[in-house]
């Protein structure tokens, strides 16, 4: 591994380890939104392996989102706990039949949650 490898692994393990419970959030819903797009790009080139990464990734991603969820903490819980159950299965359905619509279909869901998540934490109070 480069020099500049290492600098830029050890910058994302440090940005994780120190970021509130908020930004961790936002981090798993950039990178799931990432993940998408990358496996719609690589369906579009048919780099069917390239595809399969980035979808096992985004399930790995919404698996940790649902587990980290307390669905009992606020009214909008269970709803969201359906919605994770949802995408996970869209997107194995997706990675299965190699499926661009259903990949689409999941960033459209996706998309405006993250940028809820960005707003909210945003709004939230700095704790030091």
């Amino acid at each position: 591994m480069t020099t500049a490898a290492a600098l830029r692994n050890r910058y994302a393990r440090e940005s994780v380890i120190t970021a509130s419970p908020a930004r961790l959030v936002t981090m798993l819903y950039d990178r799931l939104v990432r993940d998408l797009m990358s496996a719609e790009a690589a369906l579009a080139g048919r780099d069917l392996g390239a595809a399969h990464n980035e979808l096992m990734h985004a399930q790995a991603i919404v698996t940790e989102l649902s587990l980290g969820l307390d669905a009992t903490a606020w009214s909008g819980g269970p709803g969201l706990a359906a919605l994770y159950r949802f995408l996970l299965e869209e997107l194995v359905a997706a990675n299965v039949n190699k499926d661009a619509a259903r990949i689409a279909g999941c960033r459209e869901v996706v998309e405006p949650l993250r940028d809820a998540w960005h707003e909210a934490a945003n709004a939230a109070p700095a704790t030091s």
